[in-house]
């Protein structure tokens, strides 16, 4: 443990038990030398989701410690969107010695493949315990597990599994265990943050920056560590070519970006550029399918650059990929010498907020816009996977160079899952400060073990709840929605929990938003707590989706007349 302290750990999140013990008390000395921060959390799924979230926000390893059985079995989840989204975990997990495997011992399981699939590395103490190690074969372990989980050799970075069997007796006597914590050295410097490392790419592929294109922004997957120097690269590359900008709220662009298009997304069906037209994408696809089709309709080259991730991104199967990250692929770039001047107008914003004026029942699209305008400029906002990301994109206008686009965004859309949307958020704002989530009812009761993580300290986090009576999400399918009985069993699932008692059962404040004049007020109460509080606003998913739909013939009309 201390090693991983050296290398860089700053964060772990320990779960009980009781054969890791060793680990849990290592953990527990390393944080009173000042040498970490300790979290500690009863339910394996929602603890790796706060690592994840922390990770995400320091952009450096944060590790999860479990005991065996199917503990270790929970963390995959999390894993599976640590290794889409391409942020760095490191999984430990105490296991038996072998002598107990394979023969019925108690909480004795084959955990040691549980997670392999999702993990970049798979490392492993001697089966008979970790005891058969000397301490520089323990430290090769951990340095191992931190480098791997950082990026290596033509891989991004990730989740990475430790598992580490240990033997009886698991407790050392008092006096062993005061040696050791003498032996720690508190507050330990940090190491340089370390960039991912990727293989060098054989040809760097240009693109004519002076001629006629397109920057398509998806979600930023890349260390928090690299993002100003992302940021400056296609801020850089933005200025000296004017291309419009199609950017998703989660591709961390620069606020000052020119040539964002607010709305872009209600705009596409209309917007016919002249060919050739090239395409700069970067990144894997903003969720819209209109964005597909419009981008598969494209006779020109397309480019996908991502940030060290090697797998393919693009379904579409229409671009060559760069997997050197766009720092390295502007350096061989040639930029005008003259800057040219890129345009962030908003045709639609008027009449969409004549359309979508705050007063009245609260719909989820009016929600959207008013956010966007009623936060806090720089304030950070999480959006689940679902409804909440999409409507924000398309609704809000929240566009780099926007009033309303000056802000980091976050969702875990690597796998899109339902999983551990509010014990990510809790991770988020651990680190960042006050943020908003934006969620819907059945991911927030579906992780509502991450209330626990603000049982021991203020985290300040607005949770805003979108409750439409269960999947809304399917409201926009082409799903019959006729019987809504049937349609409601099989896919919407309603719950019957009330959101505000569940959230005051675990010591949550909360409030009931009934109409759009009481969300301003609102936001500002819980904004002033200093801790989580939960605003619930109840809407009608048939009726939203109907709204939608026209809202979306109007805007292409409205787009016309422009």
């Amino acid at each position: 443990m201390q090693t991983l302290a050296q290398q860089g750990l700053r964060d772990l999140v320990l779960c009980p038990g009781s054969r890791s013990a060793p680990l849990a008390m290592a953990a527990g000395m390393l944080e009173e030398a000042g040498a970490l921060e300790l979290h500690t959390a009863i339910d394996e799924r929602s603890a790796a989701f706060l690592a994840l979230g922390i990770a995400t926000a320091t952009g450096t390893s944060t590790a999860v410690i479990t005991t065996s059985g199917s503990a270790v079995a929970n963390l995959l989840p999390a894993a599976v969107e640590a290794d889409r989204s391409c942020q760095p975990l490191i999984l430990i997990s105490a296991d038996r010695p072998i002598r107990l495997k394979n023969c019925g011992a108690n909480q004795t399981v084959n955990q040691e493949d549980f997670l392999r699939p999702a993990c970049r590395w798979f490392g492993s103490a001697p089966l008979e315990g970790l005891d058969q190690l000397d301490q520089p074969a323990i430290e090769q372990l951990a340095g191992s597990a931190w480098s791997q989980s950082m990026g290596s050799e033509g891989c991004a970075p990730g989740p990475v599994h430790l598992n580490l069997p240990f033997d009886e007796p698991l407790h050392a006597s008092k006096a062993e265990y005061q040696q050791v914590a003498a032996g720690i050295q508190p507050g330990r410097p940090r190491l340089p943050d370390r960039q991912p490392a990727v293989s060098a790419h054989p040809v760097v592929p240009r693109l004519n920056a002076h001629q006629p294109g397109v920057v398509v922004a998806g979600p930023w997957r890349g260390l928090a560590t690299a993002l100003p120097a992302y940021q400056q690269a296609v801020h850089r590359w933005c200025t000296a070519t004017g291309w419009p900008v199609l950017a998703d709220p989660l591709a961390q662009l620069p606020s000052e970006c020119p040539g964002c298009l607010p709305h872009w997304e209600l705009q596409l069906d209309h917007w016919t550029p002249q060919e050739p037209l090239q395409v700069l994408r970067l990144g894997p696809l903003p969720a819209s399918r209109r964005l597909e089709r419009w981008l598969q309709r494209r006779t020109s080259s397309q480019l996908l650059v991502s940030e060290g991730e090697p797998r393919r991104l693009d379904p579409l199967g229409v671009a060559e990929q760069y997997s050197g990250g766009c720092v390295a692929w502007l350096a061989h770039q040639s930029l005008p010498s003259a800057a040219a001047v890129g345009s962030n107008h908003d045709p639609l914003g008027p009449w969409l907020e004549q359309q979508l004026p705050l007063v009245g029942a609260v719909n989820e699209p009016a929600l959207a816009l008013g956010l966007a305008k009623l936060l806090p400029s720089g304030l950070p906002l999480m959006l689940a996977a679902s409804s909440p990301v999409r409507d924000w994109l398309t609704w809000s206008g929240s566009a780099p160079g926007s009033a309303s686009g000056s802000r980091p965004c976050f969702s875990f859309r690597g796998a899109s899952g339902l999983d551990g949307t509010l014990s990510l958020a809790m991770g988020l704002a651990l680190k960042l400060g006050p943020m908003v989530l934006v969620c819907g009812d059945l991911a927030l009761l579906h992780d509502s073990n991450g209330w626990l993580h603000a049982a021991s300290r203020r985290i300040p986090l607005v949770v805003v709840l979108i409750d439409n009576g269960g999947g809304g999400i399917f409201q926009q399918l082409t799903i019959p929605a006729e019987p809504q009985d049937r349609f409601a069993r099989l896919f919407a699932m309603p719950q019957t929990v009330n959101p505000l008692v569940l959230a005051a059962a675990h010591g949550i404040p909360g409030r009931q938003i009934s109409c759009l004049e009481d969300l301003e007020p609102a936001l500002a109460w819980g904004l002033d707590h200093t801790g989580p509080v939960l605003l619930r606003v109840c809407t009608d998913a048939g009726a939203d989706a109907v709204l939608r739909h026209n809202l979306r013939v109007g805007a292409q009309n409205a787009a016309l007349t422009d």
